[in-house]
């Protein structure tokens, strides 16, 4: 598979996330692998992956999904978020708001657990991202709780609206955009299953791969 575009090359420099580069380049490490062999697995150009260390690009929602599945650990981790060990509860003013890539999120979830839970802002027109295809083991839950969002499964385009709700097998080649003006506000729960991850995030017109976000 050929790496990743990067969405992000242009001369403004990122202020986005800076605490999380450190922590890529920490856990890279302590998993034991090579910045060329993370970033062969992750489905990005070793530069992208430097880049994102050395915090000169901020990563997507999706590239930091794929990271902390690389890594064994969640979004939290990768962000330094340090939440009661296993606490149950997760009180509302906990849920900082954190942006990747246009896309807006909060920790819906506790660390430690073999799901990850997050509530997530899509906006419309956030091209670079819809046209990444995920492929990887486990399953899917969202939940759609305002707006409109577009659901691409294998090769079916589902139109989901506020209530409605999909469940479905990662291994099918999916990607979620927003299909309302002002965007799609969802609940979205993945198991988080660790394996090689070379074929990730796909290009929307490359072959579908087995991988895993």
């Amino acid at each position: 598979m050929s790496p990743l575009p990067d969405p992000q090359e242009g001369p403004h420099e990122v202020t986005e996330l800076p605490a999380v580069a450190p922590r890529l380049r920490a856990l890279r490490r302590r998993s034991g692998l090579t910045l060329e062999a993370a970033a062969a697995r992750v489905g990005l150009s070793p530069a992208h992956l430097s880049r994102l260390e050395t915090g000169r690009r901020t990563p997507s929602l999706p590239m930091l999904l794929a990271l902390a599945r690389t890594y064994g650990t969640t979004v939290s981790d990768l962000l330094g978020e340090v939440p009661a060990e296993l606490d149950p509860i997760v009180r509302a003013d906990r849920m900082e708001p954190q942006e990747a890539g246009g896309w807006t999120y909060w920790r819906a979830g506790g660390s430690g657990r073999a799901m990850q839970a997050l509530r997530l802002h899509v906006p419309q027109g956030r091209d670079s991202q819809e046209e990444l295809v995920r492929v990887h083991p486990g399953e899917e839950w969202l939940y759609v709780t305002r707006g409109r969002l577009r659901l691409s499964l294998g090769g079916t385009t589902h139109l989901l609206d506020a209530g409605d709700a999909a469940h479905f097998d990662s291994l099918t080649p999916h990607r979620i955009a927003a299909a309302s003006r002002d965007g799609v506000d969802l609940l979205f729960l993945h198991t988080l299953l660790q394996s090689g991850a070379a074929e990730l995030c796909l290009g929307a017109t490359s072959t579908p791969q087995r991988g895993i976000r």
